[in-house]
């Protein structure tokens, strides 16, 4: 099957996504018989282009990371806004990668709901629709027989939301417990080895793990979302971010990090949630962890979740050094995943 595929938002992610599919096009089409074109491609600072009959992928990288604009691949006359990008690209699979909006989820909760009611599957690495409209927009994708996958939004292409999805019928996540952000995750391993907070956050921004402004990660609201993320999907219990317990890890100080690791410890920023009944505990703190425990090995910007299901024994998944690529993995599988049970 023949599949025309749009890219709302063409940053890293986006990017490494064209260059995955353009790196396992032939596969695809050997093991899955999928084949496929891009009739958009919607930019913030880079234009857009939209060509029903397919544009050169390869193209498209060239222009944006060169500086300039997309609109020389167009066949139609450039859209006024994302909206009207969704209503005249002519997809069938919108991959949605617009910045994510902690607060609200919009604009992206906008664009997954035209998408879905125009007739795409949407695959997203954008956290905040599935914190504020996941019920609504899995519903909406049902009446309208397509699919809405998020995979990439929490670990990146770690299969944690296909796992309990396809892997583990009948099983009811009683709780979790994890490193999720790889950012603070870095940053408190540079301090173990004697670097000041700034040093260690300047250090995360230089090789581009770290955004200019910290503060989503440093004091903890990425990965709050990324909690609330996992407690509305996986035990089916609406959660906003602002509804988690939230401590970030500025006031953690070399000389505290260095006396846990003198006893033989370490300071993590852990995420946590246990059911309770209908409702959920949840929180984001730093913690100390003793060597006994999962968390104490995760270094640099590996990250790991740790469920407790009413069937199984604990059970962790692990991801090392996430990247772009990693994400765009989970996007990929996405795509794949929708047509295929479509």
């Amino acid at each position: 099957m023949h599949y025309r595929l749009a890219f709302l938002g063409f940053g890293n992610v986006g990017r490494a996504l064209a260059r995955l599919l353009i790196q396992k096009q032939s596969e695809l089409k050997s093991r899955y018989d999928i084949t496929f074109s891009v009739s958009g491609i919607a930019t913030g600072r880079h234009g857009a282009a939209i060509h029903p009959d397919g544009m050169d992928l390869e193209s498209a990288l060239r222009l944006v990371e060169g500086g300039e604009k997309l609109d020389k691949l167009s066949a139609m006359p450039t859209p006024v806004n994302n909206l009207d990008f969704i209503r005249r690209c002519q997809a069938d699979v919108l991959f949605e990668n617009t910045p994510v909006d902690h607060a609200s989820g919009q604009p992206a909760i906008e664009h997954i709901r035209l998408a879905l009611e125009t007739g795409m599957h949407v695959a997203t690495a954008n956290k905040g629709p599935i914190v504020h409209a996941y019920r609504e927009l899995t519903e909406l994708a049902r009446a309208h027989d397509r699919r809405f996958l998020f995979e990439s939004t929490v670990m990146d292409g770690a299969p944690i939301f296909s796992l309990f999805r396809e892997t583990l019928p009948g099983a009811q996540l009683k709780a979790f417990r994890g490193v999720l952000n790889s950012t603070t995750n870095l940053i408190l391993t540079r301090m173990e080895t004697g670097e000041s907070f700034e040093e260690a956050v300047k250090y995360a921004q230089s090789i581009g793990i770290a955004e200019t402004d910290p503060s989503g990660d440093v004091d903890g609201w990425d990965a709050a979302i990324k909690v609330a993320a996992l407690v509305t999907v996986l035990m089916d219990i609406p959660l906003k971010p602002q509804q988690v317990e939230r401590q970030g890890i500025r006031a953690l100080t070399p000389a505290r990090i260095m006396a846990a690791r003198a006893d033989g410890k370490r300071w993590k920023l852990v995420c946590s949630a246990r059911r309770d009944g209908e409702t959920v505990q949840a929180r984001v703190a730093p913690e100390i962890v003793p060597a006994s425990s999962t968390l104490y090995n995760m270094e640099g910007t590996t990250s790991i979740v740790e469920f407790e299901t009413d069937v199984l024994g604990l059970l962790s998944l692990c991801e090392t050094d996430p990247g772009p690529e990693t994400t765009a993995y989970g996007l990929m599988a996405d795509f794949i995943n929708a047509v295929r049970q479509h």
